[in-house]
Parts: C-alpha cells; structure tokens; sequence
C-alpha cells in the first residue's frame, strides 16, 4: 500500500488526494536513485485506479484485480523494461496495444522502466501517444537519469523526484522483515546493514539476505563485520 512505502511521503499523499478527487494526469514520471521505489509506487498506483474496493485512495489487496498486479499477470497493467526493449519497434507495440479498451480494469497502464535509454526515434513514437493519450490509458514512466530525457517527454508528464531513504526507515524496514522471518538481529547490525544500503532499500535487502544467508537465525556484529570485511574505525 502507499502507507508502506518508506520516506516518499510526499510522492503517496499526492497520488493518494490524485485518486480521491479523481484528477489523475495520463503521464508521471518517477526520478531518482535505484532502489527507492519508483517501480512498487507505479504497481500501487495501477492497483489503486483498477480496485473496486478503494478506500482513501489505498487499494484492498484483495479482490482479483489487486492479486492480478501483485503477482504481474494483470492483462490491463504492462511493465516494459526500456534498457532491453529500447528501439522504435517496441514503442510502436505499445502504440498497437494503446488503441485498444482495457480488458478488466478501468485504466490501461503503461510502466516504462529506466525510459532514459530508449532511442531518439523511439522517444518521438512516444511523444505522439502522450500528445493525445486516450481517456483509459496511463503512463508511468521510471528513470534514474532524468537529464537524458528529451524536455519534450518531461513537460508533458507530472515528475516527481524520489528521495533516498534515511537510515532509520531502512532499519525500520529491515527489522520489519526479519520480525517476520523470525531472523535475530543486534541494534549494531542493523545500523551497519542500513548505512551500507546508502539510501537505497533495495541494496540494504540484499546485504541483509546475504547475512542471514551467512549467519543464519542470529546476526550478530562481530560475524556480520568479519563477513562483509569491514575495517575496525
């Protein structure tokens, strides 16, 4: 839900009031660093506009179509990873794709992932959708380079810049998880585990999967240090 996303309060509440007061905007672009959640607030975003259940802009997570987006089946809701579908080709798919009413859901969503790295010509096959979208279709698009893309694209979505994540989210986070994992971790661990993510939640998940991978049900800060090398300060 948009309450568990961490530290990007003012990019939920705004999709949130977006959704209760029905102005939604046909293109938003998601700018900042990896790991701070541009793709999951995109999936809620999509999960919000196509749930029947809706309450205060937060979707149910539990009627079909909600379970559809979380398990990435959902025929309404496409996600195109622009570093590997890069060419005018695979823009001109989702033109095809476009012309057509949703199946299911209300809304027709189009989630580009890392948009920067898509070709000029493939840039200007997507400017023409934008120019003139349909009612039902809404674009999502995700970059860490925002710089890279053409100031025709950026002037016609509503951007929000994502920030890093502080270090106590990140440890609220992972002590989130290893509650649930039934994982024990010491204070120090956690601290050291939320610095290294450097802002980014996603990399702090990883290092914590590699520590319970190397220390089991118990992280302590002497094993975890000797584990990931860290010099004494």
């Amino acid at each position: 839900k948009f309450s568990e996303v961490s530290s990007q309060d003012f990019v939920t509440q705004t999709m949130k009031n977006a959704i209760v007061s029905g102005k939604i905007a046909h293109s938003y672009l998601l700018t900042g660093p990896r790991g701070v959640g541009k793709t999951t607030i995109a999936r809620i975003f999509a999960k919000a506009l196509n749930c029947p259940n809706l309450k205060d802009g937060e979707p149910c997570n539990k009627c079909d179509s909600c379970l559809e987006i979380t398990n990435g089946n959902h025929p309404d809701v496409f996600e195109l990873d622009a570093a590997s579908n890069r060419g005018i080709d695979d823009v001109r798919a989702i033109q095809d794709a476009a012309k057509f009413f949703p199946i299911k859901g209300k809304y027709k969503f189009f989630i580009v992932d890392e948009v920067h790295m898509l070709t000029t010509q493939a840039f200007n096959a997507l400017l023409k959708i934008l120019e003139e979208p349909p009612a039902y279709l809404i674009f999502i698009l995700a970059t860490t380079n925002p710089e890279k893309i053409p100031a025709t694209i950026t002037s016609r979505c509503q951007r929000f810049p994502l920030q890093r994540i502080k270090i106590k989210e990140i440890s609220d986070n992972i002590k989130e998880i290893a509650k649930e994992e039934k994982v024990k971790i010491d204070d120090e661990s956690l601290f050291l585990i939320s610095k290294l993510g450097d802002g980014a939640l996603r990399d702090a998940q990883g290092i914590f999967d590699m520590a319970v991978s190397f220390c089991g049900e118990n992280i302590k800060y002497e094993e975890l240090k000797n584990f990931l090398n860290i010099p004494d300060k």
